[in-house]
């Protein structure tokens, strides 16, 4: 009896054809943690999961691999579902996934909290990039669905609370695969166009799948970069988003949202009669003030008789001149005095003085004071100044000092 000879493609289609023939195996969902996770530029991701006694290989094409919720990651555990088949070529068993949930964590809240540390990390969130509200918007734009109840709640509100601002709604879907890119869209329309000094963007409650749409990275973006300031109105209160985060003003509910866009007519009223009624009062003060004035200016001498105050600005001018004349001749009398004292001073100084206490000094004859006897020769004139005039007179000899 000859044995068959099979080749290495028949025995691997064979294994695989009993595998793909295997209930179980065609259906089959694994648990356990995610370990050498790559994602090719084909767009498939190749990974394999393991536990504390073995690991599988798995691979997810890029056809399943873009429903995925959240970003898997090494060490993460998961339940993976799929199909467990032989790759001929290589002649290995492996996981054909088809799909992927977080054990014990739901897939879109995984995929919340991913998205929320990455815009958080780049500054979306941060509040400097916060723009304020306009006080009195002329123009809100709301971008929402047309046919939801909350675009009704929000008009009726702002009708009801500030009837002067102007709606335009730029309705969008905002639940499904084409509600993101929507609503970005929207937001951008808006801004390019300025047709709006504030957006609402948001919608009415429903189930975190239902609100999905607003969990977008696309939507949030679009807020962030928007210009025009952005309400973000998603649900009902404990309902939160990603798009309330980088929202610059966050609403409990859509109601909620065109209660804080626009001021109460009532209150606006309330005010302008307190403000009203305070300029009345401030007015009434003002003409009370210049009616006390207007009486004092009446009974002022001045205006009840003209003669009387030029009299009396008279008198009035004859005093100052009087204080004047009597203040100038004290300093000219100071001044006076200090050129006397002066004087005096400058004649008790004077070498003339000392003449006429019976001093003589003695020139030559070119007018040089002298003051030693090397200074002139037997012959020579001199001029002798006294007290009351001067002669000259000869030298006939010259006696030195012996000391």
């Amino acid at each position: 009896m000859s044995q068959q000879v099979l080749s290495v493609t028949q025995i691997n289609e064979y294994i695989r054809g009993m595998m793909d023939e295997d209930a179980l195996l065609a259906g089959v969902a694994v648990k356990g943690e995610i370990s050498n996770y790559k994602v090719y530029p084909s767009g498939h991701h190749y990974f394999t999961i393991k536990d504390e006694g073995a690991a599988l290989k798995c691979v997810m094409f890029r056809s399943s691999a873009v429903r995925l919720k959240f970003r898997p990651e090494n060490g993460m555990k998961i339940i993976a579902m799929g199909k467990i088949s032989v790759y001929p070529r290589d002649g290995a068993y492996q996981l054909y996934c088809t799909a992927m949930t977080l054990d014990g964590v739901g897939d879109l809240y995984a995929a919340f909290e991913q998205l929320k540390e990455k815009l958080s990390r780049q500054g979306l969130f941060d509040p400097v990039h916060k723009k304020p509200l306009p006080q009195y918007p002329g123009t809100i734009g709301i971008i929402t669905s047309s046919a939801g109840a909350a675009i009704h709640d929000m008009l009726r509100i702002l009708r009801k609370r500030y009837p002067l601002t102007q709606v335009r709604l730029l309705p969008v879907r905002v639940q499904g695969a084409e509600a993101p890119g929507e609503i970005a869209a929207a937001i951008a329309y808006a801004n390019h166009f300025h047709l709006a000094d504030l957006l609402i963007v948001g919608r009415g409650g429903g189930s975190i799948e239902d609100l999905w749409a607003f969990n977008d990275e696309q939507v949030a973006r679009a807020i962030f970069d928007s210009e025009i300031p952005v309400i973000s109105a998603v649900g009902h209160e404990p309902d939160v988003t990603i798009s309330d985060f980088v929202a610059d003003l966050r609403a409990a509910t859509p109601s909620n949202a065109a209660e804080l866009a626009v001021p109460d007519q009532d209150g606006l009223r309330q005010l302008l009669d307190s403000v009203s009624e305070s300029m009345v009062t401030a007015l009434q003060r003002q003409l009370k003030a210049s009616r006390r004035q207007l009486d004092i200016l009446r009974a002022s001498p001045a205006l009840q008789s003209p003669i009387v105050y030029i009299g009396q600005r008279k008198k009035a001018l004859e005093l100052l001149s009087s204080r004047l004349g009597s203040s100038g001749q004290q300093v000219i009398n100071r001044h006076r005095q200090r050129f006397i004292a002066y004087t005096a001073k400058l004649e008790a100084m004077s070498p003339l003085k000392v003449l006429t206490r019976g001093y003589a000094m003695a020139q030559t004859s070119t007018g040089e004071v002298i003051r030693s006897t090397s200074q002139t020769q037997i012959g020579d004139t001199v001029n002798v100044i006294v007290g009351d005039g001067s002669f000259e007179t000869v030298v006939s000899k010259i006696k030195e000092n012996v000391q």
